[in-house]
């Protein structure tokens, strides 16, 4: 196995723990909200605050990223939040749990901008699509292994063990990879000079001062902030929502949550499917067309199946079509992570910190927006049609990116560029 696979193992290992700590609360939402005796416009905000703290601190780990190296950010990175995932456990009533979920987010936060940098640098530019969608497949294989996990801890020990057992995972992470990965692909004493040769030349940690000036004047910019904020307030629905959802508006049992194993399955085939997708379209329309048509595809499927659910009555008609919205929503993800890297360069991290700054926002208003919605209106369904429309300007906002346009251009390394149209 050449050693980027080996890197993107260990990123991919990293995504499914993120998701194995984050999406449990959600899991355990209808325990925890009967114990704390949390309202829905409360447990809103639980899932609110984490989002805030994220946001807060996305773009300074990205940037340390850029600076220091992905090695030891993500490294205290996962340490702080595997900490905090056993602390949940501990909460006792409604302000607890909010702090122990705000510090959670601030450790978790930096999470996906530097697995960006780890693959800008480890990867050549028509492989990274392709490797962040091996890297968001670890994230659904987390998050449908988590009902699995879950729910017999908490049917057997309560809803407080669950978090315990997670938060001791980190750490073993950690360690291996601090023995096994290095900033630079140059530098592992494991890779050989073809594999060097094969990535290319790649960005060392960045000591150029931060040009956000003319960036915060690029409309590419601004385009790809939104589609994160639109993206993740669609795609938190089901992160955070989905369990209460079908248990509280739509009927189903606690067992039968086991059920949405398969949604997340299907949403990991459908991340590396985009990425495989958007790299192979690469070479035949051009880096601009291949980044914008893959996610348009999915969102626009993603929205469709989303609207029916609402008209729908049988459980498993109903899930199929949420696993629909789901693998579209999810085949989208792999190239709107990667034009991060196609225009950051080498400020890859701070690219993907700030589009997943705007996405925690998103995340933040999805959740709160959706708990009062249901108090206000009695009904679940009626608090999805938000959720389709901002699924639907993410796939308009996504013919507005241009994968080929460089934010920062006195920060390019010389690499070898990928055209806008495909060769002859």
């Amino acid at each position: 196995m050449k050693q980027r696979h080996q890197v993107l193992f260990l990123l991919s290992l990293l995504s499914a723990i993120t998701y194995l700590d984050r999406v449990c609360i959600s899991v355990a939402g209808p325990r925890i909200q009967h114990a704390l005796y949390l309202s829905p416009v409360q447990w809103g905000w639980v899932g609110g605050v984490f989002s805030i703290s994220y946001a807060l601190f996305e773009i300074p780990s990205g940037y340390l990223g850029d600076r220091i190296g992905a090695r030891a950010v993500l490294s205290r990175i996962v340490l702080w939040w595997s900490g905090f995932t056993a602390l949940t456990g501990l909460a006792w009533n409604y302000p607890s749990l909010l702090i122990t979920r705000f510090l959670f987010g601030v450790g978790e936060a930096g999470a996906g901008p530097n697995a960006s940098v780890s693959i800008s640098r480890w990867f050549p530019p028509t492989e990274r699509a392709r490797a962040m969608g091996v890297f968001l497949m670890g994230a659904e294989v987390g998050t449908a292994l988590t009902p699995l996990l879950v729910i017999p801890i908490q049917q057997h020990y309560g809803w407080r063990a669950s978090f315990f057992v997670l938060g001791l995972i980190g750490a073993g992470w950690v360690a291996v990879w601090r023995r096994r990965y290095h900033d630079n692909p140059s530098d592992s004493p494991r890779i050989t000079p073809s594999e060097v040769e094969e990535i290319g030349r790649t960005v060392r940690n960045s000591e150029l001062a931060l040009p956000w000036r003319s960036a915060l004047r690029s409309r590419n910019l601004w385009a790809i902030l939104l589609t994160g904020l639109s993206y993740r307030y669609g795609i938190y629905f089901f992160q955070f929502w989905l369990p209460t959802y079908l248990v509280s508006g739509r009927g189903y049992t606690e067992t039968a949550l086991l059920l949405t194993t398969c949604l997340f399955a299907g949403g990991a085939v459908a991340n590396v499917t985009g990425g495989w997708a958007s790299d192979a379209l690469v070479k035949r329309l051009g880096l601009k067309t291949a980044r914008r048509v893959v996610p348009f595809s999915g969102l626009v499927i993603s929205a469709l199946s989303l609207t029916l659910t609402i008209f729908v009555a049988g459980k498993y008609y109903l899930l199929a079509l949420l696993t629909l919205s789901y693998c579209g929503i999810t085949y989208a993800q792999a190239p709107c992570w990667t034009v991060c890297m196609d225009v950051g360069a080498r400020f890859t991290g701070v690219v993907s910190g700030a589009r997943n700054t705007t996405s925690q926002i998103g995340a933040t208003i999805s959740s709160v927006v959706f708990g009062y919605m249901v108090r206000s209106t009695g009904s679940y369904n009626i608090a999805l049609i938000p959720v389709v429309g901002m699924i639907t300007l993410c796939a308009i906002l996504c013919r507005r990116i241009d994968a080929t346009e460089q934010l920062f251009p006195e920060s390019i390394p010389a690499v070898p560029s990928i055209h806008s149209t495909p060769t002859p």
